[in-house]
């Protein structure tokens, strides 16, 4: 009769007491002494291993003890050299038998490892056992840890880690059931799936602390060079380069270690099949009377399956992002101005000196937080006051901003397109669209020239085409010779008096007016050092801000406080409220109209778990007509928004200005 194999095997109550009758546990691996006498009686001539060696003719296998059961691989290894040795060939059937080989070198080393392990064991018994119980009892605090992670840093509390969860008595259940190599298999399998929906949810809570949303794992992930490069602005380049490999090596480990977590608690649960089975029924008794009765502590349901609902909601997620590229692709086509001609866009706007600026950040936190507003305010109010005095009015409402803490490119693509884009994969199909932009509205008129000042561009980019900027001024072509401040490449105020020396100075000598676009970035994070005013005739080229730059205060020291980062965080808006009607005061004229608005709120950290989404926006001009095109808006007077002034989707600005200002709609369907 053909040998049963160790994984159909079950052991019998007689053959696991001759087992231990060897002088060895049940399963374990076989001596020093006695691998050795048996290797070497295996060369001389075929015999019958003894009992204990699982691979043997006619011996059936024998479940690992307690101590063992997690390193049930080492019985395995140390039974392949035997395995070979029982294949030489027997003198009596074979007039030539083949020559022994040799083990392999690797199996030679971990045979040697795992013999002076098993003797250490042998040796101190005691220390053994505890050693196993330790192992074991991180094994598996680390798997439930994993299964119980949450998705946001306010759900990170130890009641979350005080719950049932289903997917490990789902898992017991299961593991139990199976023979050695299939369960081997399937446990490291889902340990590693554990680490990772573990991952991704630790990266939801940095998505959810600084963008207010959580990990989309099918756009987010070029996000981390942004974050690199961020980080490195912000920390140095060794700083970042040390925490990136860190991350890396973390992910790495978490992952192998879950792993190997999940498989030494299949193999004890596999040492001990009547207890384990008996345990996971009285488990998933608990759990479904905990479900039905709707049982709580301190609120959070004791019947728990947060592993299986995470892993159900991402899959919903991709799958609704690969949806909605397609109806985005198709909305995308559709401009209610698409087809309108030059010569009927923007007509009560011509001749207008036309500015469109967004200050990095610029949210209704800033306005309206305790511990921010109060600066702010006093700035807008001051300002206001200083506008109408120069002969300018203005009015404010609010904008609901596409972004959130970040991703400053989808605040600025939704307001200009008239399109809502809130992904990176909008992004991409806006940009590569002909859809008409607001700034391209003007150059389509024919009357303007059309310009981009950019101080955080510092590479290619290729969405000039799409916003219709004749000519774009990056970082590298302003000039500036002074220090960085943090992330931001120069102040506000240098970027604005560039802009006023290069391009807005410059004599129309094609009779067009100017239609310009620039993005502020001194309130960009982590508001460390911030730049302070300087005169305007003392700019120079930016050496005078060394000073501000070295007595500043340190971008480390304020990323680890929240409340002094919500401090600093006005100051850097009020610096670049200031610095933009500073500016305006210097050079405005009867023709200048201002729009100003920010593209997103900052981080939750700085604003709140709860914050809105609103950013204000401000029209500023001297021409009492420009304002009185926009009443039927019901804004506000002034730079300050009133709590209750209109709220529109930042989407909704596009169409709205282009038909105040006289333009006629002509459809593009496709």
């Amino acid at each position: 009769m053909a040998p049963r194999t160790a994984d159909e095997a079950e052991p019998t109550d007689t053959e696991a007491a001759g087992s231990q009758a060897l002088g060895s546990e049940a399963g374990a691996s076989p001596s020093a002494a006695e691998a050795e006498q048996a290797g070497n009686t295996a060369s001389d001539q075929a015999v019958e291993t003894p009992a204990a060696d699982s691979s043997a003719p006619g011996t059936e296998a024998s479940e690992p003890s307690e101590e063992t059961a997690a390193s049930a691989p080492d019985t395995e290894a140390d039974a392949e050299p035997e395995a070979d040795a029982d294949a030489v060939a027997d003198p009596a059937t074979d007039p030539a038998p083949r020559p022994t080989r040799p083990a392999p070198r690797s199996w030679s080393s971990r045979l040697g490892l795992r013999r002076r392990i098993q003797a250490w064991r042998e040796k101190h018994p005691v220390a053994a056992r505890v050693v196993s119980w330790t192992l074991t009892v991180l094994a598996a605090v680390l798997v439930y840890v994993c299964l119980q992670m949450p998705t946001t840093l306010n759900s990170l509390k130890p009641i979350q880690f005080m719950r049932l969860p289903a997917e490990a008595i789902l898992g017991a259940v299961v593991l139990v059931s199976l023979p050695r190599r299939p369960r081997i298999v399937l446990a490291a399998f889902s340990g590693a799936l554990a680490a990772v929906v573990a991952i991704l949810n630790m990266l939801d809570m940095g998505f959810n602390e600084y963008l207010g949303r959580g990990f989309n794992v099918i756009l987010d992930w070029s996000l981390f060079g942004d974050a690199q490069s961020y980080l490195k602005d912000t920390l140095g380049g060794p700083a970042t380069t040390g925490i990136t490999v860190g991350l890396i090596l973390f992910v790495l480990l978490l992952i192998v270690l879950v792993a190997l977590a999940t498989v030494r608690l299949g193999n004890l649960l596999a040492a001990h099949k009547a207890g384990s089975s008996r345990g996971a029924l009285i488990a998933g008794t608990v759990w479904i009377t905990c479900a039905a009765f709707g049982l709580q502590l301190a609120g959070v349901p004791l019947a728990a399956d947060h592993a299986a609902a995470v892993v159900k909601l991402r899959t919903v997620a991709i799958r609704n992002t690969l949806r909605d590229e397609a109806e985005f692709q198709k909305v995308a086509k559709v401009d209610a101005f698409g087809n309108t001609p030059g010569s009927q866009l923007l007509p009560d706007l011509r001749g207008k000196d036309m500015i469109f600026t967004f200050i990095e950040s610029y949210g209704r936190s800033a306005i309206e937080d305790p511990i921010m507003a109060p600066g702010v305010d006093e700035t807008l109010a001051a300002d206001t006051k200083a506008l109408s005095k120069a002969g300018f009015a203005a009015k404010s409402g609010w904008l609901t901003s596409a972004t959130y803490g970040g991703s400053s490119w989808l605040g600025h693509s939704t307001t200009m397109s008239g399109l809502w884009v809130n992904n990176q994969q909008r992004y991409r199909t806006v940009m590569a669209s002909d859809h008409l932009s607001l700034t391209d509205a003007f150059k389509k008129t024919g009357d303007y020239d059309t310009v981009g000042v950019m101080p955080g561009i510092q590479k290619g980019w290729p969405e000039q085409s799409f916003y219709g900027l004749d000519k774009v001024y990056n970082a590298f072509q302003l000039g500036y010779q002074g220090p960085k401040f943090s992330w931001s490449t120069m102040p506000d105020q240098y970027a604005l008096e560039q802009f006023q020396k290069q391009v807005h100075s410059k004599p129309r000598t094609d009779g067009k007016a100017l239609m310009s676009l620039l993005i502020l970035t001194s309130s960009h994070q982590p508001w460390a050092p911030i730049p302070k005013l300087v005169p305007w005739d003392q700019l120079g080229n930016g050496s005078i801000f060394d000073a501000i730059q070295k007595d500043g205060n340190k971008a480390s020291d304020v990323i680890a406080d929240s409340t002094k980062s919500r401090e600093e965080y006005g100051k850097s808006i009020q610096y670049s409220v200031n610095s933009l009607t500073q500016w305006l005061e210097r050079y405005g004229n009867d023709n200048t109209v201002l729009v100003f608005l920010g593209d997103h709120q900052p981080i939750a950290r700085v604003s709140g778990s709860h914050a809105s989404r609103d950013v204000p926006i401000s029209i500023v001009a001297k021409d009492p007509k420009v304002l009185a095109k926009v009443d039927s808006w019901n804004w506000t007077d002034g730079l300050r928004p009133a709590h209750d002034a209109p709220v529109w989707k930042m989407s909704a600005f596009r169409d709205k200005f282009l038909t105040a200002y006289g333009s006629t709609p002509h459809p593009k369907t496709n």
